[in-house]
């Protein structure tokens, strides 16, 4: 049944504390038999976990699937939503539309459309009857429950050709390299560290891309596999592997590889913490820093700028940026090799 409208952006589904908006609230109502006129209920199918949270309840759970589920389950039990407690990260979901309030009967999707959402499980009610599989190599778990999508939610169909598991790896990430695309210029310095994963690899697309035969383009990762994937791309990309949380590591080889004159746009993709000062000391003067990855300090990077008299613009990675599940999409149409190790690795 359908009642009153809700907060567009959700505030009428918070809990506690009263007064914050879905996402920063500790919990929030995922009790779905009654719809408001501006919600969209989805009944989900996959939840997509993001890198950084799955990687803390995988180690949390000694990379038990039973106790990755369970400590999940808890999670959404006790918040209403998939907000991880350690890491403050969520992830995305696809799933198939089940109802549509009644105020956004023209919006762009129709019930039964199987979707993807663009907005965190951080903020996304959600409610799990069952979880059916746990898939360690792709972050992903398969779900029977529900969740909610309010009127500022932000969602995509899914595409015909390919995949629903592969379009959710590659959405999940979609800001990265459209943030990419927006920030590299032609004859660019680019390093892309993390570059051998799964929004390191569409980042270092963009950036080959954008920065064109003038430019520059180097993949750094922890991981044999990783530099594998960066290579088997096909893409210009210099491959360095080695321990970006080693800053004076990082230093010397892009001061190797870049002859002293620093990357103009270092874009860090890692799951684990640690690697802010890398990042700082891989760029040039007046140079930018794009922190898409979900395990940075804030206040690390911050600090660590300001003692090492680093003066480099440093942005937040916002998960969205206008037209990014499009330009992600189309990566993997632009690119046969990478589609092939999306779908090998990913999928």
């Amino acid at each position: 049944m359908t009642m009153n409208l809700g907060c567009r952006y959700g505030t009428h589904r918070v809990l506690e504390p009263q007064g914050v908006l879905p996402q920063p609230a500790e919990r929030i109502n995922n009790d779905f038999s009654t719809l408001y006129d501006n919600e969209i209920l989805i009944e989900v199918q996959i939840l997509n976990i993001d890198s950084a949270s799955f990687t803390q309840i995988k180690t949390q759970a000694e990379g038990d699937p039973a106790k990755i589920a369970q400590i999940i389950l808890a999670t959404v039990a006790k918040r209403g939503k998939q907000h991880n407690p350690v890491t403050g990260s969520g992830g995305m979901l696809t799933g198939r539309v089940k109802a549509i309030g009644a105020t956004l009967q023209n919006c762009p999707v129709k019930i039964g459309d199987q979707i993807a959402t663009l907005v965190s499980l951080s903020l996304t009610p959600l409610r799990i009857d069952e979880i059916l599989a746990v898939h360690l190599d792709v972050d992903q778990v398969e779900i029977r429950g529900e969740a909610i999508l309010f009127e500022s939610g932000l969602y995509t169909k899914l595409p015909e050709d390919m995949s629903q598991k592969l379009a959710l790896a590659v959405l999940d990430v979609a800001g990265a390299p459209a943030q990419t695309a927006k920030l590299v210029k032609p004859g660019d310095t680019v390093v892309v560290i993390g570059g051998g994963g799964k929004s390191g690899l569409l980042c270092l697309h963009e950036a080959c891309k954008r920065a064109g035969v003038t430019g520059k383009v180097i993949g750094i990762s922890h991981s044999k596999a990783g530099v594998g994937r960066m290579k088997e791309s096909g893409l210009a990309v210099i491959t360095l592997q080695g321990d970006a949380t080693d800053a004076l590591w990082v230093l010397r080889e892009i001061e190797r590889v870049t002859e002293g004159k620093m990357a103009d746009l270092t874009i860090n993709n890692v799951n684990i913490p640690h690697t802010e000062l890398g990042s700082i000391l891989a760029t040039k003067d007046k140079g930018i820093v794009y922190f898409f990855s979900m395990s940075t300090s804030f206040t690390a990077a911050a600090l660590g700028a300001e003692g090492i008299g680093k003066d480099v613009t440093m942005l937040v990675g916002n998960g969205y940026t206008a037209g990014h599940a499009k330009i992600a999409l189309e990566i993997l149409r632009e690119s046969p090799r990478l589609r092939e190790i999306y779908e090998r690795t990913y999928a």
